[in-house]
């Protein structure tokens, strides 16, 4: 395969990935569980490894596809990938746009699927070899198949939206052809090419959905055929994607435990996964958007997606890699990460690309008036420097507002989620700013690493320390500052660890105080929850206590075993220090 696609489809990925919060927020069908974005992401990530082994990424995609958007889509591109050159990717878009079609149990117009059916017309039509016109006529045809969803589809007409993966796969090939023309520098803003169809409408209701999303794979013994058939009888929803002698299938449920049984009893199932859809429906609403100021920060402030959605904030990921899977950090399951560490598979870190953080930028900027970017601190990251030359060149009017917090993991968190509160509650952008400043200056955290060898892994300690440490069994307490991680004390075990912690507390806050706590774990959950927790609300009942895993990026380097606390004063009072 020609370098110019693979670079072309790394270049879609990032872009969908930058635009994934507004697709999770219009996802309506065929349930509104708000995870498009979320599906479209993880299901399409395989594609940054492609140049490793095509046939390889390929399986990936199948076995890493979620939901309905998130099968198509990998249905699609296990056709797209068969294009060696240029010139092969019409009839590779046809192969793909064939095959999504074929694996749908009952296709509906008015999805993703008129978009590559757009797709392969279109590009039958228009030779995209490094020409800019035709490439700009491909993405104005893809733009229009988008945009009839909204009247093909009535559940869509009366959310009053455009239909999320369509617009998903939109905003890819938009990226992969710029790409493929050299033209990467200048998006027509989406908000732009489908105003007033990007924003639930406030009468739209969706009914209680009961059930699960189910995405598996399977192998049959014999011969399938009739066996596939009967996996309907266990939902509806259904995507069958067959790949040598396993089969990728997807369905919804409204009984998890009898669907798996019965599917059991037709094969043999290799991997299960599900999603509770009366959970999902429930919590689809995002938030008023009608904010002064739009939050922005980054994924290694110890912030879940689900918290992220739930106060209305946008996260930029790092990236996991273990073994052979990189995943946006947020997407990577905790219990996965450290189950790789303690069985020896190595683990690193990395950012977004610079195109990437400059897409996300941009995004925000389109969807939001004012924007804050709250950043991990300069000296772990080159975000700032990223932000801050982004901003120089694309921001006259000062719309958005960066500040270097020389924060990480939780103690970036616990600044995101105090002016996430106090932005709630306010009409003035400047005074959410000036209030992120001085959240900055009094918040606390401190992390207690179980292992040191971890950080040796990742080349922040010599291995000898870190043996001769563990075989002394130091336990170091670091806190992460602007000038870097600092060590502040050395302890012996976790009885120490709890001590000191509660130490650092009481030198800040008084037994009535209302102040705020972000308690962390990595893999010790019930120890941190049961013990530490437990003190803490018993000394300090009037402080509130969230209960978080520490972010990814700080596990990678600090280890399984790890926790961390991050504390700062009640908001009401804190402009007061």
């Amino acid at each position: 395969m020609e370098k110019k696609i693979q670079e072309a489809l790394i270049i879609g990925v990032e872009r969908l990935t930058a635009w994934s919060d507004l697709l999770d927020d219009i996802n309506v069908f065929p349930v509104a569980d708000g995870d498009t974005g979320r599906n479209l992401t993880t299901s399409l990530s395989p594609l940054r490894e492609l140049a490793r082994d095509r046939e390889n990424t390929i399986r990936k995609l199948l076995f890493s596809a979620r939901g309905n958007s998130g099968n198509i889509a990998a249905l699609f591109f296990s056709g797209l990938l068969t294009a060696d050159s240029v010139e092969n990717l019409p009839a590779a878009s046809k192969l793909g746009r064939d095959r999504a079609w074929q694996a749908i149990n009952d296709p509906v117009p008015g999805t993703m699927l008129d978009v590559l059916d757009a797709l392969a017309e279109t590009m039958g039509e228009n030779d995209i070899n490094e020409n800019e016109q035709n490439a700009s006529k491909i993405i104005h045809d893809l733009e229009n198949a988008v945009r009839s969803t909204h009247e093909l589809l009535p559940k869509l007409k009366d959310a009053g939206v455009v239909d999320s993966g369509a617009l998903g796969m939109f905003i890819f090939l938009e990226g992969f052809f710029k790409s493929l023309t050299n033209n990467t520098d200048q998006f027509q803003p989406v908000t732009d090419l489908f105003e007033g169809l990007l924003h639930v409408s406030s009468s739209f209701r969706e009914r209680q959905e009961e059930g699960y999303c189910i995405d598996m794979v399977v192998r049959f013994d014999d011969t399938p055929e009739d066996q596939i058939q009967r996996l309907s009888e266990h939902g509806d929803s259904v995507v069958v994607i067959p790949h040598d002698d396993f089969f990728k299938v997807h369905l919804h449920t409204t009984n998890r435990g009898e669907a798996k049984k019965g599917i059991e009893s037709l094969c043999e199932v290799v991997q299960w996964s599900d999603d509770d859809l009366e959970k999902q429906v429930a919590d689809f609403k995002r938030y008023d958007t009608h904010r002064c100021i739009h939050i922005m920060t980054d994924a290694a402030g110890s912030i879940t997606r689900e918290d992220s959605r739930k106060m209305g904030i946008t996260l930029l990921d790092s990236y996991i890699t273990a073994g052979d899977r990189s995943l946006p950090e947020t997407l990577f399951l905790p219990s996965e990460l450290y189950k790789y560490m303690r069985g020896g598979i190595k683990v690193s870190s990395s950012q977004a690309s610079i195109f990437e953080r400059h897409q996300y930028y941009q995004s925000i900027l389109n969807q939001h008036e004012r924007a804050l970017y709250l950043c991990v601190g300069s000296y772990y990251t080159g975000n700032y420097d990223t932000a801050m030359k982004w901003k120089s060149d694309n921001d006259p009017d000062g719309r958005f507002t960066v500040i270097d917090t020389g924060a990480a993991s939780g103690r970036l968190g616990t600044i995101v989620i105090a002016t996430a509160r106090y932005a709630a509650n306010r009409d003035d952008a400047d005074s959410v700013i000036d209030f992120a400043k001085a959240a900055v200056d009094v918040c606390e955290e401190y992390v207690f690493l179980d292992k040191l060898h971890y950080l040796a892994a990742g080349g922040r300690l010599s291995k000898s320390s870190a043996f001769f440490g563990d075989l002394l069994h130091m336990k170091p307490v670091i806190s992460p500052l602007a000038e870097g991680a600092k060590k502040v004390g050395v302890l012996r075990n976790q009885k120490d660890q709890v001590r000191f912690a509660l130490e650092k507390l009481e030198t800040a806050f008084s037994k009535d105080s209302k102040f705020f706590i972000l308690l962390q774990f990595t893999d010790n959950k019930p120890w941190v929850s049961d013990v530490v927790l437990k003190k803490i609300e018993g000394l300090y009942p009037s402080a509130e206590i969230m209960l978080q895993p520490i972010s990814l990026t700080s596990g990678v380097h600090m280890g399984p075993g790890t926790w961390a606390i991050a504390f700062i004063p009640d908001p009401v009072t804190l402009l007061d220090h």
